[in-house]
């Protein structure tokens, strides 16, 4: 069946379809062709007989209509749809009308069809309804469609378009029009983080030494494609609505902001500003904060995730056991204490992470980690960003000769409840990296799963499923270095070799 938890009871009306055909076999096999009996009675035994077989037939069919079961044998469930959108419909409480225009001649359109069809006999308050405007032009003049591959979804005089054949972006429509309340998404700027309306693919290349953070390495490279547009483009198809924040001119966080958003801050906050944080807290606000390697926290700011029970270390986060690729500087996450930010996360990795340490929480704040290092991880000193007119620590040398200590280091925490006795609840995600979060690193392995479930639990949206679109991303294959070495040996020193060898035999011959 096309989710992964079967519908017994269909299954079960399935089974009593095909244990009536087989009776029916059975039972037109064992009956005599001719019973002896003669003039009336012999017409009634066989008008009796065909009105039974045929009644049986007839209920089972319909028994098995309404009961319907539909079994996917595609290897890669391409008629399935996904086990997120088939909870998300189970938890469709309110009625609720999806109206899908479709070109009848293009096959993607005809899927999305099925797949909303297989979703409508999951929950009865989901209606479905689908339409070829080429067909009938009536209903898309009413509901003002002029485009295929459109499902317009409606529920209490709300009204969500989208445009797609994917059926997990029809199902964030139907969570977006029963949501009933807008939820903005406010990314901080002004202090040169990563630009939220950058729409530019971008794919992060090391050089041979890999990915390094050095005192000349740690400085910050613009590229044209380091941006956060690619977590904005997701926000807003949870239907999130995002916009910029610039503290230092509007003086304090809007009411409207739902949430917060920080990615990669590389300049100090002004006073103002960590007290404009403050008051968002306190107020109940919510607030995802990056704090990327060499970002300088001004000490209002700095008493500020002190009270939250956190503290950004100056240093690099190195683990040799669980690292992506090649680098132990991309330290990579498989393992998860039980959050709901965390609940449906496999691997996510981080490059250039600096570690937290744990403090004692003001108020009756919750502190829990969500990210830890492997055992074998230790951390190396890193100087701040020379742009930040912070004298390097003097101890930093002395610090580099003593043998690191192996331990799992925390890279980012959870934090709720109250600043204090008379604040609202708040809560708020700190990692200690940002880059995990740019386009250069958001769509691979888990990284964007867990910032939309970070972002969903900041908006206290954590009970309802969470159904995340597809990111596009580029035709990359990623090789290690000895992969790469054994790629180049093959096609440039082996098959040159083996045609010369080939050319050498047949000479050979032929001579």
């Amino acid at each position: 069946m096309e989710h992964p938890e079967l519908d017994w009871n269909a299954l079960l009306w399935a089974g009593g379809w095909l244990a009536a055909v087989l009776v029916l076999f059975a039972t037109g096999l064992r009956l005599p062709l001719q019973t002896g009996l003669a003039g009336w009675r012999g017409r009634v035994y066989s008008a009796g007989v065909i009105l039974i077989a045929l009644g049986a037939a007839v209920l089972a069919n319909v028994a098995l209509h309404l009961h319907d079961v539909h079994f996917d044998l595609t290897r890669e469930k391409v008629y399935t749809p996904s086990g997120a959108a088939m909870r998300a419909i189970d938890e469709v409480s309110r009625e609720v009308t999806v109206t899908y225009f479709y070109r009848s001649q293009d096959a993607a359109g005809r899927r999305a069809r099925d797949l909303l069809a297989i979703m409508a006999r999951r929950n009865p308050l989901l209606k479905v309804v689908a339409v070829d405007p080429d067909r009938d032009p009536r209903l898309a003049r009413e509901k003002a469609i002029q485009i295929y591959n459109a499902a317009v979804v409606e529920a209490e005089g709300r009204r969500v378009l989208v445009q797609g054949t994917d059926e997990t972006e029809i199902a964030i429509g139907i969570q977006r029009v029963l949501r009933g309340r807008v939820i903005t998404a406010c990314f901080l700027e002004g202090h040169g983080e990563l630009p939220m309306d950058n729409l530019e693919y971008h794919t992060h290349l090391e050089s041979g030494a890999g990915h390094s953070h050095d005192d000349a390495s740690s400085q910050v490279v613009e590229m044209p494609g380091h941006g956060a547009g690619r977590l904005r483009r997701a926000l807003e198809a949870q239907g999130y609505e995002a916009r910029k924040l610039i503290l230092a001119t509007e003086g304090e966080v809007p009411t409207g902001c739902t949430l917060l958003v920080a990615t990669n801050p590389r300049t100090t906050f002004l006073p103002a500003e960590s007290a404009a944080l403050r008051a968002y807290l306190r107020r109940g606000g919510s607030a995802l904060l990056l704090l990327d390697l060499g970002f300088v926290l001004e000490p209002g700011l700095a008493r500020l995730v002190a009270e939250l029970g956190v503290r950004p270390e100056q240093e690099v986060v190195v683990d040799p056991l669980s690292h992506y690729s090649t680098n132990p500087e991309i330290v990579a996450v498989t393992g998860y204490d039980p959050h709901p930010v965390t609940r449906s996360v496999s691997l996510t990795f981080y490059p250039g992470i600096r570690p937290i340490t744990m403090l004692s929480t003001a108020g009756d704040l919750r502190a829990t980690p969500l990210l830890l290092s492997s055992r074998d991880s230790y951390t190396r000193t890193v100087k701040p960003v020379g742009s930040h007119a912070v004298e390097p620590d003097a101890a930093g040398d002395k610090d580099a000769a003593v043998p690191p200590v192996a331990g799992p280091r925390v890279l980012g925490v959870a934090v709720e409840g109250r600043l204090d006795g008379n604040s609202e609840p708040m809560r708020a995600i700190v990692v200690g990296d940002s880059d995990f979060a740019s386009n250069s690193f958001f769509p691979y392995m888990a990284n964007s799963d867990l910032l939309l479930s970070a972002a969903r639990w900041l908006a206290r949206e954590e009970r309802t499923t969470a159904v995340a679109a597809r990111v596009p991303v580029p035709p990359l294959i990623a090789l290690t270095g000895r992969q790469s070495n054994a790629v180049f040996f093959l096609v440039v020193v082996a098959m040159p070799l083996l045609v010369i060898a080939l050319g050498c035999v047949v000479w050979w011959r032929r001579r």
